[in-house]
């Protein structure tokens, strides 16, 4: 079953279920992805890749608002936003663990040659693509500069 059948299939069992919140958060990805296939100057039909990584950036809008609600003293707020944030992690893949994850840094950094900071830009670009939707992207970037930091 594709991530797009699986959204309209978990829209439908929310529906039924009478579960807002997950009907909410459903709604709002498949209307991101709509966006995104519309946007620019032709239609194009997403691939699952390109639908992960709009379920990412939904992802990382529900942990920066949670962020600002906490530091306005919305609690309640923060929690929502929490809750949502459970709903749509169920769409990514497995996450790597910190040690899979330090292993494709090491071995990215190997075949990249890098040496230094300097070389952290072409880490992460042979990275990214091995660990898309698998890893949050701020932890790989901050993986990767801590391997990089002069010793």
């Amino acid at each position: 079953m594709t991530l797009r059948e699986r959204l309209d299939a978990d829209l439908k069992d929310a529906m039924r279920a009478k579960d807002q919140l997950r009907l909410d958060v459903v709604r709002a990805v498949k209307s991101a992805i709509k966006y995104r296939e519309v946007e620019g100057d032709k239609a194009v039909v997403l691939d699952e890749a390109t639908i992960l990584q709009v379920v990412g950036t939904e992802i990382k809008k529900r942990r920066d608002a949670a962020e600002q609600f906490r530091a306005a003293a919305r609690e309640e707020l923060a929690r929502k936003e929490e809750a949502e944030l459970v709903i749509l992690q169920a769409y990514l893949p497995a996450q790597l663990s910190p040690e899979e994850l330090a292993r494709k840094v090491d071995e990215a950094i190997a075949r990249t040659g890098a040496k230094g900071p300097k070389d952290m830009g072409a880490v992460m670009k042979a990275l990214m693509p091995e660990v898309q939707g698998k890893a949050d992207g701020k932890a790989v970037s901050e993986l990767v500069k801590q391997k990089l930091a002069p010793r």
